[in-house]
């Protein structure tokens, strides 16, 4: 599409990110006015669910930007960011969103020509993907609803977070877990919470059975059975009615079922 012209978000850290677009702009750097800036004092104040929500809201690319690794204001900040851009980019890939609409970049106070070459270079990739698919697609808004209710659920957190720690200190035990394990168990871990979330937002206005869940979803009847079982132990969803012999299940609402 030669005439798209994408809508780019893009948060900034404060102390680095940021000083550099500005020194793009004092330095009369030439690049695309396609990215919106937001100012974040670090950029690991950036949530997953944040990011998802302005995918949501309809932007084509999202670009996180921070302090090179080993010089961040707040000493390892960049680090819990670039293994919350990782979650994030699971989360999308499980929602049907390209992942490479997400951007991570390092850019330094004195990298001005860096970041007006990173945005270039990023508003030629996303133009090239194509415009955001969400737009008036009611599947993949709900799977993106369910990838942010995901994001926002205790366990991903807490796996996302303890990652920095569990590779390099290791547990209480002193027992450190290699990456490529700790990326397994992430993307487990991401997977079930999306999956769980998606039955939730499907049943949100319609009661549906195992089977009807399992169609929608693209699982074996028997995985969404336990996903169920997991979701009505803790209160989230309830037995609606039984069809024929079938069961039906409606997510659990402020107010009832």
């Amino acid at each position: 599409m030669s005439d798209f012209e994408p809508k780019i978000l893009g948060f900034l850290c404060n102390w680095c990110s940021y000083a550099g677009a500005d020194l793009a702009g004092v330095s009369r750097y030439q690049y695309p006015p396609n990215i919106r800036i937001v100012r974040v004092m670090c950029s690991t104040r950036v949530s997953p669910h944040i990011i998802l929500e302005v995918f949501k809201a309809g932007a084509d690319g999202v670009m996180v930007g921070g302090c090179h690794i080993g010089d961040c204001h707040y000493i390892t900040g960049n680090y819990y960011t670039e293994r919350r851009v990782k979650l994030t980019k699971e989360l999308l890939a499980l929602a049907g969103i390209e992942p490479d609409r997400l951007r991570l970049e390092w850019v330094s106070a004195s990298e001005g020509e860096k970041f007006a070459n990173v945005v270039a270079d990023f508003v030629k990739q996303i133009k090239e993907i194509g415009p955001s698919p969400i737009k008036n697609n009611q599947e993949m808004m709900t799977r993106l609803s369910a990838a942010i209710q995901a994001a926002k659920i205790f366990r991903v957190k807490l796996v996302s977070g303890k990652e920095l720690k569990l590779t390099t200190e290791g547990n209480v035990y002193g027992e450190k877990i290699d990456q490529e394990r700790m990326d397994a168990i992430l993307k487990s871990v991401a997977q079930a919470e999306f999956k769980r979330s998606l039955i939730l937002e499907l049943t949100k206005q319609k009661a549906l059975s195992v089977k009807e869940l399992a169609d929608a979803i693209g699982e074996t009847p028997d995985t969404i059975l336990d996903h169920i079982v997991v979701l009505r132990s803790k209160n989230l969803i309830a037995l609606s009615g039984i069809e024929g012999s079938s069961p039906k299940y409606k997510a659990i609402l402020v107010g009832g079922v």
